[in-house]
C-alpha cells in the first residue's frame, strides 16, 4: 500500500457521491454560512483516537481539551468510521469483564472474551510543528505546557495573536503500521466569520462530545475548523484510494501444534515439501480447502497442512 499523498488537494463544492462518502466544502474563508461535515453512508473502517505521543499537551496551554475529543465529534457526525474507545470506555470494559471472570456478575450478563471489536486504524491530531523559527516565538515543542503572553506568540502550528492554525492528521493500519494518511489542515479568523453568534448548530454537539472549549473562544473556533479542513481532505482521499484495512493485511501467523508435514496439494497422498517440527512459524495465504490450509514457511516454501495442528501466533 501506498502512502497516500495528501494536502496539496483543495476540495470546492460539492464534490461527489461514490463508494459511500458526500463531501462537501472544506472551504469557509469570507463565507456567512457555516461550513458542513462530510458525511458517509458506508464505513471506511473502525477507527481508535489517540493524543500525540511527543509529551507536548498543547492544547492545555489555551485551556482547550485534547484534540482527540473534537475529532470523535467530528468521527460521530460524518459516520465515517466506527468509532472504538480505547481510553476510560476501555478501562470501564476491562473492570466489568474483572468482575464477570469474578463470578460476581449475574449469570447470563454474557460479558467475557473474544466480543471487543478490533480497530482498523488509529487517528493522531496534532499540531504542524515548525521548531526552527529564528525568533523563538514557536515554542510548540519544546515548552508544551508554557505558553508567553507576548504579542505573536505562537504554539507549533497555532498563532494566538494572528488567530491561524495548521494542524496535522495522521491514519496508520493498525495490522501493518503502515502509514495510510498524513493531512494538514488550515485556518484563521476570516473563517469563522459566520460564528458570531455562537456557531449555532455547528457547535452544537461539542459540548457533548466534551470538547466545548473549541466552541467557546475564537482560537479554539479557528483550530477546530483546521481540524475539519485536514478531516474532510482525509476522508475524501479514503473514498478516492479506498483501503480496505482486512483485506490489505495478510493472514495472522499461524504456530504449528505437533509434527507433521507440508503437502504440495490438499491430500495427504500428494508429494511432501517438507517435514514440519512443533514450534514452527507458517503464514497463511488465505485459501482453504475443507480443513486444509495453503500456508508458507519462514524460507518461502508453500504448500498444505491440516488446520488442526495450528494455533494462532501472538
Amino acid at each position: 500500500m501506498k502512502i497516500r499523498a495528501l494536502g496539496a488537494r483543495s476540495w470546492s463544492g460539492l464534490l461527489a457521491l461514490a463508494g459511500g462518502v458526500l463531501l462537501t466544502s472544506a472551504s469557509w474563508a469570507g463565507s456567512d454560512q457555516p461550513p458542513q461535515m462530510p458525511r458517509c453512508n458506508a464505513k471506511i473502517g473502525t477507527l481508535a483516537v489517540r493524543e500525540p505521543q511527543n509529551g507536548n499537551n498543547w492544547w492545555s496551554s489555551m485551556n482547550l481539551e485534547s484534540p482527540t475529543a473534537l475529532i470523535k465529534v467530528y468521527v460521530a457526525q460524518s459516520g465515517c468510521f466506527t468509532l472504538v474507545d480505547r481510553g476510560q470506555g476501555l478501562q470501564a470494559a476491562q473492570e466489568e469483564r474483572a468482575l464477570a471472570a469474578s463470578g460476581e456478575e449475574r449469570v447470563g450478563s454474557n460479558i467475557g472474551k473474544g466480543q471487543m471489536k478490533a480497530a482498523d486504524y488509529v487517528l493522531v491530531p496534532d499540531i504542524a510543528n515548525s521548531n526552527g523559527n529564528a525568533q523563538h516565538t514557536n515554542i510548540g515543542g519544546i515548552l508544551g505546557s508554557f505558553l508567553p503572553h507576548g504579542i505573536g506568540a505562537v504554539v507549533g502550528g497555532v498563532s494566538i495573536s494572528k488567530k491561524t492554525a495548521d494542524v496535522v492528521l495522521t491514519l496508520t493500519d493498525i495490522r501493518s503500521t503502515e502509514q495510510v494518511a498524513l493531512e494538514q489542515g488550515h485556518a484563521d479568523k476570516t473563517d469563522v466569520g459566520w460564528a458570531g453568534g455562537g456557531g449555532g448548530g455547528f457547535f452544537g454537539g461539542f459540548a457533548a462530545g466534551g470538547a466545548s472549549g473549541y466552541a467557546n473562544t475564537e482560537i479554539g473556533q479557528v483550530i477546530a475548523m483546521a481540524y475539519l479542513d485536514a478531516y474532510t481532505k482525509m476522508v475524501g482521499e479514503l473514498q478516492h484510494n479506498a483501503p480496505n484495512a482486512q483485506a490489505d493485511n495478510v493472514q495472522q501467523a499461524v504456530r504449528l501444534t505437533e509434527a507433521t508435514k507440508l503437502y504440495s496439494d490438499a491430500d495427504l497422498h500428494s508429494s511432501v515439501v517438507r517435514s514440519l517440527k512443533p514450534g514452527m512459524m507458517l503464514y497463511p495465504t488465505g485459501d482453504k480447502v475443507g480443513i486444509w490450509w495453503k500456508v508458507s514457511d519462514e524460507l518461502g516454501n508453500m504448500g498444505w497442512v491440516v488446520s488442526s495442528k495450528l494455533e494462532l501466533a501472538h
